[in-house]
């Protein structure tokens, strides 16, 4: 499918450039390919470079005291550059209404979130950035929408999850890091699951996927129900790596269910 949208302008009477991908779906480690019309304004202005960038809005913590003196905490979003190709950085002048194309090629790093799953958007601010670096100019932000599918390995710890009852309730991104990882980006994906009541000292799951070229850290935060099998509730941190060649669903899903059955009971067994 080609994918055409225009993208911003900046400023009145400014260039304008549109994007046509070549194909709108990529996996992680996968390469974006497609091109750019530009068309100059109704003024000329002086191009400093054009480049085409990954972009995640990200949501970040933080704490504050209030009239009170008490310690509470919010979270507000910021913009991260998850991967930026420069396709020129000569400087040439763009007369009115000028027009011209220019191919383009980017990776996608493996750690790069997942955005869609079985063609489904899951994940929303997270696309493809297109920048015509013009002097004084803003730099905006807009994304095109880019439909990052899960790799194999991925594909089938998510369809272990879902043969063991859990299901998809949201996706988002988290400034920080996870110690112990392959964890290269400056935050993590965070997929939340709720449960289907076969766990019964289990209140809710939350899987993240650090990526690279040698496999997957499978992390899984398990959110213990107070009072049931434990004095207290609470999160208990999991972690399994497995390599791009494990794409059995079922024995994913034989280990994936050992723990969490060994953290949080289950009512029947498998």
């Amino acid at each position: 499918m080609i994918f055409k949208r225009m993208l911003a302008s900046v400023g009145i009477g400014s260039a304008t450039v549109e994007t046509t991908l070549d194909n709108e779906t990529v996996q992680p480690g996968g390469t974006v390919t497609g091109t750019l019309k530009v068309t100059g304004g109704k003024v000329a202005q002086t191009l400093e470079g054009i480049s085409v960038g990954l972009r995640a809005n990200v949501e970040k913590e933080y704490e504050y005291e209030d009239s009170e003196g008490e310690t509470q905490s919010g979270e507000y979003t910021i913009d991260v550059v998850v991967a930026e190709q420069t396709l020129t950085d000569e400087e040439m002048e763009l007369e009115p209404e000028q027009e011209f194309e220019l191919s383009f090629e980017m990776t996608v790093p493996m750690e790069a979130p997942i955005t869609s799953i079985g063609g489904t958007h899951v994940l929303d601010n997270v696309g493809l950035n297109t920048r015509l670096h013009v002097d004084k100019a803003l730099d905006r932000k807009d994304v095109d929408p880019l439909l990052i599918e899960p790799l194999p390995a991925q594909a089938a710890v998510l369809q272990a999850l879902d043969a063991l009852g859990f299901v998809l309730r949201s996706v988002d991104l988290e400034k920080g890091e996870i110690p112990g990882t392959r964890q290269k980006l400056p935050f993590y994906q965070e997929l939340e699951y709720s449960t289907a009541g076969q766990y019964e000292g289990l209140e809710s799951l939350e899987l993240t996927f650090l990526t690279d070229d040698d496999g997957v850290d499978v992390v899984l935060e398990l959110d213990k129900k107070p009072g049931i099998l434990f004095s207290e509730g609470g999160d208990t941190l999991l972690r399994l790596s497995i390599e791009h060649e494990d794409t059995d669903p079922e024995e994913i899903a034989a280990k994936l269910h050992e723990w969490i059955h060994a953290i949080a009971g289950n009512r029947s067994l498998l």
